[in-house]
């Protein structure tokens, strides 16, 4: 069997050259119903494409810096790596998966202590002698894993997506942590308001709006 077919993927299928694999907004919002932690109230989306997660993570209550290398119409175009400013909030994207070492690397450069940093991430970014080497310089807090297979489609065509077989992860990343990584399933069902509140607003601090 065919090394690609093995990891879920088509072999033979074209890359989008600048590796934009939008993602459905619904993966976010199971992942925010999910975390026992909070957010800062101000994010980086720093890879944000058409703005699937920025919108998402503003309709949440979230201030949202967003910007890309490429200009797709949303956002600021800049390129997250050549930026050497720091950061006073989280940063939280999907970022070119290609690209997915240094852009670790770049946010924990940028971030304050104590701040996150969130990728998404296909499961397999587990694996490698040379990601190890990058986990024990920058120990990972969280590892939340979908228990569902989720969206993620070249040029953020959903509709015509058909059936993956790729299974994610949100990995995140606290500046200065030192410890043993904690591993959490994303349950499907989690989406979901009680009393009319949306749960990720109370993860801001801010008061949620009645529906």
């Amino acid at each position: 069997m065919k090394a690609g077919l093995m990891l879920g993927v088509n072999p033979n299928a074209k890359r989008e050259e600048n590796d934009f694999y939008a993602t459905n907004p619904i993966a976010l919002s199971l992942f925010l119903n999910s975390i026992d932690f909070k957010l800062n109230k101000d994010l980086w989306e720093c890879a944000c494409g058409e703005g699937h997660l920025s919108k998402e993570l503003e309709k949440e209550g979230f201030k949202v810096l967003s910007s890309d290398k490429i200009n797709r119409g949303f956002g600021e175009v800049k390129d997250f790596l050549e930026i050497n400013d720091k950061f006073q909030g989280d940063i939280i994207t999907n970022p070119p998966f290609k690209l997915a070492e240094e852009f670790v690397e770049k946010g924990m450069q940028l971030l304050e202590v104590g701040n996150k940093l969130i990728l998404f991430l296909k499961i397999q970014f587990l694996e490698g002698q040379k990601r190890n080497k990058l986990f024990k310089k920058y120990p990972l807090k969280y590892v939340y894993v979908h228990s569902s297979r989720q969206q993620c489609s070249m040029n953020a065509d959903f509709e015509n997506l058909k059936a993956t077989t790729q299974f994610y992860a949100w990995y995140v990343w606290e500046k200065g942590f030192k410890g043993d990584t904690i591993l959490k399933w994303i349950d499907n069902n989690r989406i979901e308001k009680e009393d009319g509140i949306p749960p990720t607003n109370k993860l801001v601090g801010i008061l949620p709006k009645r529906l």
